[in-house]
C-alpha cells in the first residue's frame, strides 16, 4: 500500500456503506450496512480495518481508537464516555465500495445542557507541548482551495512509526462537519498535505508516539 496518499476517502458517489452507533455501559458498539444491507469487506488502512474518531461536540475531547470486529460487520471498542453529546467519526475503506467519512452524532446518558456548535479560540501560539515533547505548527497563515503543507518541528525530536506511518494529524471544521484525515509526505518527515475547500476555524489534531506513548497536539488555525 502507498503511505503517501491522502486517504481523504472523498470518493464520488453516493456513501455505499452506512455505519450505525451505540453506547452501553462504556462499549461503543460499530455495525456496517452496504446498500443491500450486508456487512461490506474493509480492508485494512494503516494497520487496522477501522479507526474510530471520538470527537465531544465542543471539540475539546479527543479520542482515536480502533474498534474490535466481533462478527461480520459489527465492531466494539471499550470507551468509557462521560455525559454529553459526541460527534464520531468511522474511518474505513470498504472494498469495492464507496465511502466517505460523515459525522455520526452520539448522545450519552443525560447531558447537562443541549447540544450546541462549539465556539472555539484561533491559537495565537501554535507551539504545543505535551509529555516534554514540543511539536510547532508553521505555516502561519492558512488560505483556502491551496494545497497546504502542515510542517510540524518537533525540535530535534524523532517519532517513533505508529500505524504504519511517522503520524497521523485529524481536522475537523467548526462544525464537525468537515472531516479530513491525512498522513505524511513521506515516511521520515513530520510534513503532511491539506487541503482546505471552504474558509473557516479549523481545529487539528497531530499524533506523535514517542518512547511507546502517543501524543496529541491540538491547535485551532484560522483559514482565510
Amino acid at each position: 500500500m502507498n503511505h503517501h496518499d491522502h486517504h481523504h476517502h472523498h470518493e464520488q458517489g453516493e456513501s455505499e456503506v452506512t455505519p450505525v452507533i451505540s453506547y452501553e455501559n462504556g462499549v461503543i458498539t460499530i455495525e456496517l450496512y452496504d446498500q443491500h444491507h450486508k456487512a461490506p469487506e474493509l480492508d485494512v488502512s494503516h494497520e487496522k480495518e477501522m479507526h474510530l474518531l471520538i470527537v465531544s461536540a465542543d471539540l475539546e475531547t479527543y479520542y482515536h481508537g480502533h474498534p474490535v470486529k466481533k462478527s461480520e460487520g459489527i465492531y466494539t471498542l471499550a470507551k468509557p464516555l462521560v455525559d454529553g453529546y459526541y460527534k464520531v467519526y468511522v474511518d474505513i475503506a470498504p472494498k469495492d465500495l464507496n465511502y466517505s467519512v460523515a459525522p455520526i452524532t452520539l448522545k450519552v446518558g443525560e447531558p447537562a445542557e443541549e447540544y450546541h456548535k462549539p465556539q472555539l479560540t484561533v491559537d495565537t501560539e501554535l507551539v504545543k507541548t505535551v509529555n516534554g515533547y514540543t511539536a510547532e505548527l508553521t505555516p502561519r497563515s492558512f488560505k483556502a482551495n491551496e494545497e497546504i503543507t502542515l510542517h510540524f518541528d518537533l525540535k530535534g525530536a524523532t517519532p517513533e512509526p505508529y500505524l504504519g506511518a511517522l503520524g497521523h494529524v485529524v481536522i475537523l471544521d467548526e462544525s464537525g462537519e468537515t472531516y479530513i484525515h491525512v498522513h505524511p509526505v513521506s515516511n521520515d518527515q513530520t510534513k503532511f498535505d491539506a487541503m482546505f475547500t471552504e474558509p473557516g476555524i479549523y481545529k487539528l489534531w497531530a499524533e506523535f508516539q514517542f518512547e511507546g506513548q502517543v501524543n496529541v497536539y491540538a491547535y485551532v488555525i484560522d483559514v482565510q
